[in-house]
């Protein structure tokens, strides 16, 4: 059967009238297209609005005795996942808990991120021995042992949130910094900065406002992947010890009863399944994003 449109172009529909979708629409519409990322997203909503709201509506605090130790999870109502060697509500750790470990892991990542971006900014742009000496900053960097080395600056000062995440931030910026610097190094020659840079703009302009939203889309995927990597660091020291401890996290529930793990392996398990949960939620998501920056999908 023919087609009408082909054998009359009047009815064909006009160009105008094929939606162009804009390119936050179509990475979108891409992101959403990935089932995984969506489902990562989800539920990483869900455990940001548990964080969010959960510990008021729940009323129990995270330190407060509130049973018998070793209460086994739905065995009492009032404390549904049980209570750990302390007789603390296990429910009430991880919500409030989840404050400290998530925060942590995005101030972090956005320290790691910043410091990355401008190193390799810096380096990719200038070149020369700005790029020579950044790169071995860089390299110096990337061969220390990252939780000996915060383990170490951890040590040195009080333990506490502000000085986990400065430690965090100091050892995660490398893999950015090489990134950005090679957006840098590809961008800063191609026609958009050269016409830019004819028409009078300075260094600071050229990359701020013309080379660093053209990179960001790798970068942005990569902030993704630290802040999964940040928050998995975090656990690691409060699991250690190295943190706060009068600031719960999921981190320091998992360390504080890992003796008892034989009477007590809800305490544990429980704590362990939310970091592994919101860890994969931001690996889904950062998947996603790739995708939705990829152009060769937003042909498909």
């Amino acid at each position: 059967m023919n087609n009408p449109a082909t054998l009359n172009p009047a009815a064909a529909p006009p160009p105008e009238a094929i939606e162009v979708l804009s390119p936050w629409r179509e990475g979108w519409r891409v992101f959403r297209s990935n089932k995984a990322a969506l489902v990562g997203l989800i539920a990483l909503s869900a455990v940001v609005l548990m964080m969010v709201f959960g510990p008021s509506l729940y009323g129990v605090g995270a330190m407060d005795i509130v049973a018998g130790p070793f209460v086994p999870p739905f065995e009492q109502s009032q404390v549904m996942l049980g209570t750990d060697y302390l007789g603390r509500d296990v429910l009430a750790g991880i919500l409030i808990g989840g404050r400290a470990t998530v925060m942590v892991g995005l101030a972090a990542a956005a320290i790691a991120v910043t410091l990355g971006i401008t190193i390799g900014a810096l380096a990719g742009f200038f070149g020369g021995w700005v790029d020579t000496a950044l790169s071995r900053v860089t390299e110096l960097f990337q061969v220390l042992p990252a939780l000996l080395f915060a383990m170490v600056l951890v040590t040195l000062f009080t333990p506490s949130l502000q000085v986990v995440v400065l430690a965090i931030g100091l050892v995660a910026w490398t893999g950015t910094a090489r990134l950005a610097r090679a957006e840098f190094m590809r961008l800063k020659g191609m026609e958009f900065a050269q016409a830019a840079r004819s028409m009078g703009a300075g260094p600071l302009r050229l990359m701020a406002r013309e080379i660093l939203p053209n990179a960001l889309p790798p970068l942005v995927v990569s902030a993704s992947l630290i802040v999964g990597a940040a928050i998995l660091f975090e656990a690691g020291l409060s699991f250690l010890g190295l943190s706060d401890p009068n600031v719960m996290s999921w981190g320091l529930m998992i360390g504080s009863n890992r003796r008892n793990i034989l009477e007590c392996w809800w305490a544990v398990t429980f704590p362990g399944a939310a970091i592994f949960l919101t860890v994969l939620s931001v690996s889904l998501i950062g998947d996603g994003l790739n995708d939705a920056f990829n152009p060769r999908m937003h042909l498909r």
